[in-house]
């Protein structure tokens, strides 16, 4: 069964002058999409995740990096929190009629979440200053394939992508702490060496 993942994020401190730096430099670890490139939303929400938005804005031909945060550090508040919508290529098989599967390249939604650090109860300490929402686990995984030569590479490839954006964010953002974990706690890494033991 899917499960849902994040990657969180800590620093060593992460005081509001600090947020919108920080959450640039994980930013531009990203691996945008190529045919999506750039942030597509910004929300703002105050104080916790049951109030509503104070300010949304999206963008139709994505902003950079750097433009989304400056217009999010616009209303800078501890008590915020701050959503950023983006893209990354995935392969994702397509479901014909015939009995190969074909992958396709496809631009597959993440969402980065920037929590200050009187926001929401300190949420932060559980979910991390930053948390990155990937989605379903299912593009690292395809349990419900047999995997062939083809699928290995594919769902491989998808799996390098996640592992070589955390690797980025750990030498170049000067975290404190990371934890990839999914909704049902299962360890990613040891799901995927049993899936791809499996092909072998």
């Amino acid at each position: 069964m899917a499960d849902r993942l994040y990657l969180s994020l800590w620093f060593p401190s992460f005081e509001e002058s600090e947020m919108m730096p920080r959450t640039l430099s994980v930013l531009r670890q990203f691996p945008f999409s190529a045919s999506r490139p750039g942030i597509f939303y910004i929300g703002t929400h105050a104080v916790s995740w049951n109030e509503p938005l104070i300010s949304e804005q999206t963008f139709d031909q994505g902003a950079t990096p750097e433009q989304a945060v400056a217009l999010a550090g616009e209303i800078l508040h501890s008590d915020h929190a701050y959503e950023f919508d983006a893209r990354w290529d995935l392969w994702i098989p397509e479901t014909g009629g015939g009995l190969d599967t074909a992958w396709k390249l496809t631009p597959e939604p993440v969402k980065f979440l920037v929590h200050g650090f009187e926001f929401d109860d300190e949420a932060f300490q559980e979910d991390g200053h930053i948390q990155v929402e990937f989605g379903l686990d299912t593009p690292f995984l395809h349990e419900e394939l047999e995997f062939d030569s083809d699928s290995e590479t594919r769902v491989k490839a998808n799996v390098q992508k996640l592992v070589t954006f955390t690797s980025a964010i750990e030498k170049n953002c000067g975290i404190s702490g990371r934890v990839l974990w999914s909704d049902s706690d299962e360890n990613l890494a040891q799901k995927l060496i049993a899936r791809l033991q499996r092909v072998n």
